[in-house]
């Protein structure tokens, strides 16, 4: 398993358009990607669900990797949030 936590820097958090990038990103890999808030943690190819754990700028996620690609994944996650959010 890989993770890391990631700190919101987009001003509107993760709202439509970045969710949507977000879930098209993370169904190109086989390992399940979950994006974690408060406690409560979500299937990153979900959009519906992304948005609903209402993460807003300055919050921060944990994001964990499980799978045959993981590694690939978390660099791919990674770097889409570095870029995006």
């Amino acid at each position: 398993m890989q993770t890391f936590t990631y700190t919101i820097k987009d001003e509107i958090g993760i709202h439509a358009r970045p969710a949507g990038l977000l879930a098209k990103t993370a169904k190109q890999f086989k390992s399940d990607i979950l994006i974690e808030k408060n406690g409560k943690m979500v299937n990153a190819t979900k959009l519906m669900m992304l948005m609903g754990l209402g993460v807003r700028c300055g919050e921060t996620v944990k994001v964990s990797v499980v799978g045959e690609d993981e590694t690939e994944a978390a660099a791919a996650m990674k770097d889409f949030f570095e870029k995006n959010l």
